[in-house]
C-alpha cells in the first residue's frame, strides 16, 4: 500500500501547489457566505471612444480574481463598457488593496490605480455588499498585426492605382488575406490577430451597397426607354450646330444627370451618343468627352448619391441630402461654371475646326436615330426617380436611410413596369462594384483594429496643430493630391475614421466642415487624372475602344489645372463659409 501513499500524497502537493500559483478563486470552493464586490467601468482609447473585446482581470494584493459566471472571463461590449461580479472571502474588503488590469492585442497591457471601494448594504443572506468603479484609458502597440494590415492595405493602393490586376480581385484578395492570416498564425500568437470574421461582416456598410444596387436598378430600367440619348439629340438641337454651345449644354446636362444618378452611369450612357455626335462633326470625341467626365465629377460632389466618395461619407457621417446639397451645391456651381469656360479655350482650335454641315439634315437624322422608344415606360421610370429623390431629401426627418427609398424604388419600378428582374441583376447591377465595395470595407476595418488608422490621424491632427483652419486646408489638399493618383473611394473609405477621430479633438470641427473638406477634396481631386476617379477610367476605356487613345500625361494635361483651380475654389469658400 506504499505506493498508494506515495500517488496520494503526490495528488495532494499538486493540489496545493496548483492552488497556491492560480488566480484566487470564488468558485465552489469558498462558502457562499461572503463579501460581494461588483465592479464596472468603461475602457476607452485616447480619443475617448470605448474598446470592445478587452479583458478585465481583478488583481486582488497582486493575486487575480476570477469572476462568476461567463466561464471566468469579463470582457467588455461594443461601447467598452463592462460589469464584473465577485465573491471574496468575508472580511477582507475593504481592506485589501484591488485593482484591474485590461488586456487586448494591439494594445498596451494597463493596470488601473487602486480602486475605491464602497460598501453598499448586504443581502438577504448577510453577506456585505461592495461596489468599485474603474475607467481605463489604453494606448495602441505595434505588433505584428499592425505591419500585415499595413503592408495589406498598400498592396492593395499599389494593385489598384498600377492597375495590375482588377481593383475587385485586389481588394478580394487582401480581405481574404487578412482573414487567413487571422485565423492561421493569429490562432497561435494573438500579436498576429488582425480581425476576427464577425467584426470583417459589422465592418460591410451594407447602406452603401444597397444605395448602389437600388440606383443601379432604376438607372438599367430607364436606359431601356432611350431617355439619355434623347438628351443627346436634344442638345444639338438646341445648340443649332455650334460647338461651343453643344459642348457647354453637354457639361451642363451631364453634371445635373450625375448629381442625381451616379457618375460612371451617367457616363456610360453619355459617352456613346458623344462620340456619334463627334463623329459626325468630324471632331475627336475626347475634345467633348473629357469636359463631360469632369463635369460629372463636379456635378456627383454636390449631393449624397452623385459620387461614390459621398455615398460613403454620408452613410458613415448619418449625413443627409439635404446636408450635402445645401453645404456642397452652391461651390460645385460655381466649379462647374468656371471649368466649362476654361475647356470651351482649352478644346476651342479643334471645335473651330469642327465640320458644322447641313445642321438641320443633322438634327433630323438624331431626331429619328435617338427618341424615346417607350414612353410609357420613361414617365414610369421618371416618376419613381421623383419619388425616390424626395425620400433623400425627407430621409432624415424620416430617420431612414438612402439605401431604403433607392430599393423601395427600385423594386416598385420593377414591379409596375413588369421588366425581368433577373435580366436586371445579370446585366445591369455592377457586381464587381459592389463586391469592390464589400471587400474594402474588410480591409479598411483590419487597418482600424490594428491602430494604423488611428495613427494617421494622431499624425494629421499633430500636423495641423488642432487648428481647424490648419485641418481643412491639409485635408481638402491631402484628399485632393491623393485621389488624383489613387482611385478616389479606397482612398475616402480609408480617411473615414480619421475625419472622424479629428472632429472629437479639433475645437470647432464638430460643425462638420471637414466631412466637407473631405468630400470636395475626394470627389474634384479624382479629376486630375484619368485614374483619379472610376468615371475617368470607364471614359477613357471606351474610348479607346471606339479608336481613340489618350495617354495618361495627355489626359492630365488636359485636366491637372482645372482640378487645382477648383480645389482652390472649394479651399475658399470653405473658409470662408466655415
Amino acid at each position: 500500500m506504499r505506493w498508494q501513499s506515495y500517488l496520494a500524497i503526490s495528488i495532494l502537493m499538486a493540489v496545493i501547489l496548483g492552488l497556491c500559483s492560480s488566480p484566487l478563486q470564488v468558485s465552489a470552493a469558498l462558502p457562499e457566505t461572503g463579501d460581494r464586490l461588483t465592479v464596472s467601468g468603461v475602457i476607452a482609447d485616447a480619443q475617448g471612444k470605448g474598446v470592445k473585446e478587452v479583458e478585465i482581470e481583478l488583481l486582488a494584493d497582486g493575486k487575480q480574481v476570477t469572476p462568476q459566471g461567463r466561464e471566468g472571463r469579463i470582457e467588455t461590449g461594443s461601447k467598452g463598457g463592462f460589469v464584473g461580479r465577485y465573491r471574496l472571502p468575508q472580511g477582507i474588503l475593504p481592506k485589501t488593496e484591488l485593482k484591474i488590469r485590461a488586456l487586448r492585442p494591439s494594445w498596451q497591457t494597463q493596470e488601473s490605480e487602486v480602486l475605491k471601494i464602497v460598501e453598499t448594504g448586504t443581502d438577504t443572506a448577510g453577506n456585505r455588499l461592495f461596489q468599485a468603479e474603474a475607467d481605463l484609458t489604453l494606448k495602441r502597440t505595434i505588433t505584428p498585426a499592425f505591419w500585415i494590415a499595413a503592408t495589406v492595405l498598400l498592396a492593395v493602393y499599389v494593385l489598384i492605382a498600377a492597375e495590375l490586376m482588377h481593383r475587385t480581385l485586389a481588394s478580394f484578395l487582401g480581405a481574404a488575406l487578412i482573414l487567413f492570416i487571422s485565423y492561421t498564425a493569429g490562432t497561435f500568437d494573438k500579436n498576429f490577430f488582425i480581425l476576427s470574421f464577425e467584426d470583417s461582416m459589422r465592418a460591410i456598410d451594407l447602406n452603401v451597397v444597397f444605395l448602389l444596387m437600388g440606383m443601379m436598378i432604376i438607372v438599367g430600367v430607364l436606359k431601356k426607354t432611350g431617355l439619355f440619348q434623347w438628351l443627346a439629340y436634344k442638345s444639338y438641337a438646341l445648340a443649332r450646330g455650334n460647338i461651343f454651345i453643344l459642348s457647354f449644354i453637354l457639361q451642363i446636362i451631364t453634371a445635373v444627370t450625375s448629381a442625381f444618378l451616379d457618375n460612371v452611369t451617367t457616363m456610360l450612357l453619355m459617352i456613346p451618343v458623344t462620340i456619334e455626335i463627334a463623329v459626325t462633326l468630324k471632331v475627336n470625341p475626347l475634345a467633348l468627352l473629357i469636359p463631360e467626365v469632369f463635369a460629372s465629377n463636379v456635378g456627383g460632389a454636390a449631393t449624397l448619391i452623385g459620387d461614390p466618395p459621398n455615398i460613403l461619407i454620408g452613410s458613415y457621417a448619418k449625413l443627409t441630402f439635404a446636408q450635402f446639397v445645401i453645404n456642397l451645391a452652391l461651390v460645385c456651381t460655381v466649379c462647374l461654371a468656371l471649368t466649362s469656360l476654361w475647356y470651351l479655350w482649352w478644346y476651342k482650335k479643334g471645335y473651330l475646326a469642327a465640320e458644322v454641315k447641313d445642321v438641320g439634315r443633322t438634327i433630323e437624322y438624331l431626331k429619328e436615330e435617338y427618341k424615346i422608344t417607350n414612353k410609357k415606360l420613361t414617365v414610369m421610370g421618371l416618376g419613381v426617380l421623383a419619388f425616390v429623390i424626395f425620400l433623400f431629401i425627407v430621409h432624415g426627418v424620416l430617420h431612414m436611410e438612402p439605401s431604403v427609398a433607392a430599393l423601395i424604388g427600385a423594386m416598385a419600378l420593377l414591379a409596375i413596369s413588369r421588366v425581368d428582374i433577373v435580366e436586371m441583376l445579370e446585366h445591369e447591377v455592377e457586381w464587381p462594384t459592389l463586391v469592390f465595395f464589400i471587400a474594402l470595407f474588410m480591409v479598411i476595418a483590419g487597418a482600424e483594429e490594428t491602430g494604423l488608422i488611428q495613427i494617421i490621424a494622431e499624425w494629421v491632427k499633430d500636423l495641423s496643430g488642432g487648428n481647424l483652419t490648419a485641418a481643412i486646408v491639409l485635408v481638402l489638399w491631402v484628399s485632393a493630391i491623393a485621389s488624383a493618383f489613387i482611385d478616389n473611394i479606397p482612398f475616402t473609405a480609408t480617411m473615414l475614421p480619421i475625419i472622424a477621430f479629428l472632429n472629437q479633438t479639433i475645437p470647432g470641427a464638430e460643425s462638420g466642415v471637414l466631412w466637407w473638406s473631405l468630400a470636395l477634396g475626394a470627389c474634384l481631386g479624382g479629376n486630375g487624372t484619368m485614374i483619379g476617379a472610376s468615371a475617368n477610367v470607364v471614359t477613357v476605356g471606351l474610348v479607346e475602344k471606339a479608336g481613340y487613345h489618350i495617354s495618361f500625361l495627355g489626359y492630365m494635361k488636359a485636366c491637372w489645372w482645372p482640378m487645382m483651380i477648383t480645389v482652390a475654389i472649394s479651399m475658399v469658400y470653405l473658409l470662408i463659409a466655415y
